[in-house]
């Protein structure tokens, strides 16, 4: 306020505005647990006053910054506060600023132009010492609430609450991609970001608009839904928009809370074009406006939605045209001019995940994102404006376009993701096989020793001897490039010699693992159509009838007279070097055929990565039936390293050869086995994990060995020849996969096969020469997968579809986010399901766990957690339950899971949302694995029953607490009974019953407990153990309201054993029905 201004007359016309509204002299008090509002008559507000005019301009900055925070951040009382506050600061004889502080009870954005309208009247008559020029309201908020509530009955409130239930079925949480983990409980702390759309566009938009006979609300909204759309990939997308409800004229000019948000919801599915999309948001936005007349709050009480602390229920972004009137109100007051003060450090609160706001000013179109700040950073929310632009930019050009294929990332972007983050070329011996790598490294260091294996070590010069005389007699057998060889032999030294001997025969070797089935080696033998089968004596009455030639290694080798010299042989790059066989979704094996060029590219990649310190002594434990193998062999034996062959990874402390490690290369599961063990030898320095997602918890673990100096995350399909992209890790950071190697190129990619944007969530693609030739004898399966290079020149260049989902971080990096059928919906939700995973790893008690959606019903899916507990970290008595369980998991998990499982039930719920929190629980002594050490999800037992404690089967409430709360519950919602494990919000409970059942547990316990607590633990279960655990540093015990004598823990003990002798029972009556 600049000029001169009369504080008297200031001060009487605020409390005209207060007179005149019943809203703002209004305070709300609990009457028998029921929120009430207490009207106040007229009162007389002071007007504080801080004279800052004596101040430096320094000084008056900083006092003025203070004053305004202090203001902005005092919290309202409203049982004992007015929802108004008033301040002026005085920054000089004709220089002012008022604060007036409104709590949104009591107005909302319409409430503002009221307010400017009033004040200027009110003060331009007090001036001039007149009565206020304004009528007489016609009526005051409590009666519009007092209408709608009479309104909202029979069929006019079942019409909307039909239509809207209608609509809303089954409704989905739109997932954005997120720059942080979700907090479990919602935090409002917002940051915003500014946008301005040009004169040139707007117009453009304006134009689409009339043709299309639409709104400009409903074209910028169509452009938000799609930009939603090609963020989260859903096609069902609701967002909240809020509108005035100010539709009746005698509320026009009232000081209130009416405005109401409405679900705009849109199904973008069948690949529509923008027009088409804009006729679908024409007619929800009708429909919607034509049943507004329900209040958001009434519509949450009445579909009852998933309720979860972390999120917004129905939507979670919001979508605002406003008029710019009611952004910044102009109003005028005599011998003042009146401005907004934008000095202010203006903290943003959001409601929901974010928000767009928009408004026409002259020409263009203004506006802001607000966001959650601990959900996205601020350039995630700068890009996603920008592609915001860039879709209404492309679709006013050709709204005739489907919606997928609107461009939306800026020509610089999609240079980075297709060319810049795929500068990896190098230089690699292109005219080389893998042996050949291999015989150069034999003329360099002959007496080196290449091989150890057990007591045995063989010199480069000896292996290559013994490989060059069954090489010979290979090619006289016929094997020659093209031919494939089987070799189904035990670990041990000479199933290096056949590898290598297979490859200098210029053949192409086909492993098979003699622990394998009879059945699944012979389909692999068929579908390879070997030539020759090597095998050894240990070996051979493993193999399945054949008439293909065997030859037993171990055997041809004491006896052959072939000659040592390195065969001659035509094989190219070009040819076959081996063909892995990995399992098929069909049931049929599948042979992924790998040319000599690609092995020999990832030898050279990772002599710049490894040293020849690193290299020096390679742990071999991976069976040669997987891809890991191809490293762990073929390069420290290209560069002059050793090779300590294992049986496993785990036999790693006790061989002889374990001091010589220097690398080991293996999956997660193996290296925190042998974290847990003690058993990395001090030799080890680098720790290669690939196979399986990579926690934080594991690479902090590994760094805690001083001995280990670097964790890689290597990344990559059999398909592209063991590894594509790698990654040191950093302790503290989250693992990616990292960049592509050399000579790879990595494309994240819609539908469409079009690149997404950073942070966005797509499949991810390779090319370069890592590529295999494709699936042996499988020419359909491999044209499903070896597609044709959407960005490539070349004609016949390939990119792979690996079915596994990740993004791209700002830095390039590579986050994993899991297999594409790993991904599962639980109650609308979009859940990996290795986030719950890495958080349950986390809790002391687990030492693994693997989390399963298993489906019950038809389109019904429920998380199962299988839990191998940690025994070390449990008491005693835990250790006697976990050991019984072990034996009999399936029963006794069932009886007996209130012993630890709620434990772990709960530990989740403070860490993740509740949708994200399992329903069932499995406990195993071990979890399944594959041969190659990963976790065979389908060898799971699967859950017979969910345990009865976790279902909303009736439980009496057994303690005092319990009882006590069961009571409140029954009182507050009017039903007769309610288990320990029924939950509020499904009994149909909502936000202000909750408020009543605060009011009485507040009469009971005199410890505070807040309404969030009672929004965390829903069911009385949670809830008494929470309160019993807030009171325990009173020495308050919670106990059984039965008459036992003996503690809990005997109790239990005794009723362990009594399961027991129950189970014995059972089973010796079945044992004698079956005699």
């Amino acid at each position: 306020l600049e000029g001169k201004l009369d504080i008297v007359a200031l001060k009487e016309s605020i409390n005209q505005i207060i007179a005149r509204h019943e809203t703002l002299r209004t305070k709300f008090a609990q009457i028998n647990g029921i929120p009430t509002q207490i009207i106040k008559p007229p009162f007389e507000l002071s007007l504080p006053t801080q004279d800052l005019s004596n101040l430096t301009p320094s000084q008056t900055t900083t006092q003025l910054q203070h004053f305004l925070l202090s203001a902005r951040q005092q919290q309202f009382d409203l049982e004992q506060d007015f929802p108004i506050q008033v301040l002026l600061l005085k920054l000089g004889a004709t220089e002012h600023i008022l604060q007036v502080t409104l709590h949104h009870i009591a107005s909302d954005g319409w409430s503002l132009t009221v307010l400017a309208k009033e004040l200027s009247a009110h003060y331009t008559a007090a001036l001039q010492n007149q009565p206020s020029p304004l009528p007489q309201l016609p009526i005051q908020y409590a009666d519009f609430a007092l209408w709608q509530r009479q309104h909202l009955q029979g069929t006019t409130l079942q019409t909307q609450l039909d239509y809207w239930k209608q609509k809303l079925l089954g409704l989905p949480k739109l997932q954005l991609p997120i720059d942080y983990p979700r907090p479990a409980i919602e935090t409002f702390k917002g940051a915003s970001q500014s946008l301005s759309l040009s004169p040139s566009l707007t117009s453009k938009l304006k134009q689409l608009t009339q043709q299309q006979g639409v709104t400009l609300f409903m074209t910028l909204l169509a452009g938000f839904k799609v930009l939603l759309h090609r963020y989260s990939s859903q096609e069902s997308i609701s967002v909240g928009s809020l509108i005035a409800n100010r539709n009746r004229s005698e509320i026009e000019g009232l000081i209130g809370f009416f405005v109401n948000s409405l679900v705009m919801y849109t199904d973008l599915g069948g690949e529509p074009s923008f027009t088409e999309v804009l006729k679908r948001v024409r007619q929800t936005a009708i429909e919607a406006y034509a049943h507004q007349d329900l209040p958001f709050e009434k519509l949450v009480e009445e579909l009852q939605p998933e309720r979860s602390l972390s999120h917004n229920p129905l939507f979670q972004v919001m979508f605002a045209l406003q008029q710019s009137e009611l952004i910044n109100p102009s109003f005028s007051l005599p011998n003042l001019e009146v401005g907004w003060y934008k000095g202010s450090e203006t903290e943003v609160t959001v409601r929901v995940d974010l928000e767009l706001h928009l408004w026409q000013e002259g020409e263009e179109i203004n506006g802001y994102c607000a966001y959650n700040r601990d959900l996205f950073a601020p350039q995630t929310i700068k890009r996603m404006l920008t592609h915001y632009e860039n879709i209404l930019t492309a679709a006013v050009e050709t709204p005739e376009l489907p919606i997928n294929l609107l461009p939306i990332l800026s020509g610089t972007e999609r240079q980075q993701l297709l060319v810049g983050w795929n500068k990896t070329q190098i230089d690699y011996p292109t005219n080389k096989c893998i042996h050949e790598l291999f015989a150069a490294q034999v003329e360099k260091t002959p007496e080196a020793v290449a091989l150890v294996f057990e007591e045995q070590e063989l010199t480069y010069s000896q292996l290559n001897s013994k490989a060059n005389q069954l090489a010979h007699e290979l090619q006289r057998l016929g094997v020659a490039p093209e031919v494939l060889v089987g070799i189904c032999v035990q670990r041990s030294v000479e199933m290096v010699v056949g590898l290598l001997a297979i490859l200098k025969a210029g053949g192409a070797y086909v492993p098979l693992d003699p622990n394998y089935p009879r059945s699944r080696l012979s389909q692999i033998k068929q579908q390879a159509q070997l030539h020759l089968l090597l095998s050894d004596s240990q070996s051979q009455s493993q193999l399945p009838g054949t008439e293909t030639s065997v030859i037993l290694i171990d055997q041809h080798l004491e006896i052959t007279a072939e000659p040592s010299t390195n065969p001659v042989t035509d094989v190219k790059p070009e040819n076959l070097a081996y063909v892995l066989f990995t399992s098929g979704s069909t049931g049929r094996p599948k042979g992924v055929a790998i040319e000599h060029r690609s092995p020999v590219c990832l030898v050279s990649w990772a002599q710049t990565v490894f040293d020849n310190e690193q290299l020096s002594g390679v742990l071999a434990s991976t069976s040669i039936c997987f891809d890991l193998s191809v490293f762990e062999l073929f390069v420290p034996l290209s560069c002059g390293g050793k090779v300590i062959l294992a049986e496993n990874a785990l036999y790693l402390p006790s061989l002889p050869g374990a001091k010589q490690v220097r690398l080991i290369n293996t999956v997660p599961s193996a290296a925190r086995e042998l974290i847990r063990s003690n058993g990395i030898p001090s030799g080890v320095a680098t720790v290669n994990l690939a196979g399986e997602p990579l926690d934080q918890e594991l690479v902090n673990a590994l760094y805690q060995q001083s001995t280990i100096k670097a964790v890689y995350n290597l990344y990559g399909p059999s398909e592209d020849t063991t590894y594509s992209t790698f990654a040191l890790m950093e302790t503290g950071v989250s693992p990616t996969i990292g960049r592509p190697i050399a000579n790879t190129q990595t494309y994240i990619l819609d539908a469409q096969k079009q690149p997404v944007s950073v942070g966005v969530a797509g499949e991810l693609h390779l090319a370069g020469l890592g590529l295999a030739r494709g699936y042996l004898n499988q020419p359909e399966l491999t044209q499903e997968k070896f597609i044709s290079h959407p960005f490539s020149e070349v004609s016949d260049a390939k990119v792979y579809k690996t079915g596994d989902l990740a993004r791209y971080l700002s830095d390039g990096q590579i986050e994993y986010l899991g297999r594409l059928d790993h991904q599962v919906k639980i109650r609308g939700f979009r859940i990996e399901i290795g986030e719950i995973e890495t958080v349950l790893r986390q809790n002391p008690t687990v030492k693994e766990t693997v989390v399963v959606a298993w489906s019950e019903q038809v389109g019904e899916q429920r998380l199962f957690a299988y839990i191998v507990p940690e025994v070390e970290n449990l008491s005693s008595e835990d250790q006697q339950l976990i050991e019984t369980q072990v034996s009999e998991h399936k029963s006794l998990v069932y009886e007996n899971g209130q012993q630890l499982i709620p434990q772990w039930k709960q530990y989740l719920l403070e860490r993740l949302p509740e949708y994200m929190v399992p329903s069932g629980y499995v406990v195993l002594s071990q979890l399944p694995l594959t041969p190659n050490g990963k976790v065979d999800r389908k060898a799971l037992p699967v859950p017979e029953t969910v345990d009865k404690y976790l279902s909303t089967a009736y439980v009496i409430p057994q303690t005092e607490t319990e009882r006590q709360i069961a009571n409140i519950w029954q009182e507050v919602l009017k039903v007769e009974k309610v288990g320990i494990y029924d939950n509020f919000f499904e009994l149909g409970g909502h936000s202000l019953l909750l408020m009543q059942v605060l009011t009485k547990l507040q009469e009971i316990y005199t410890h505070k407990t807040s309404i969030v607590e009672l929004f965390q633990y829903p069911t009385i279960s949670t809830l008494s153990k929470h309160l019993i655990n807030k009171l325990k540093k009173e020495q308050v015990h919670d106990s059984p309201t039965t008459d036992q004598s003996k503690s809990k823990r005997s109790a239990r003990k005794a009723s362990m054993k009594q399961q027991q002798e129950q189970r014995q029972q059972r089973q010796q009556h079945r044992q004698k029905k079956s005699k």
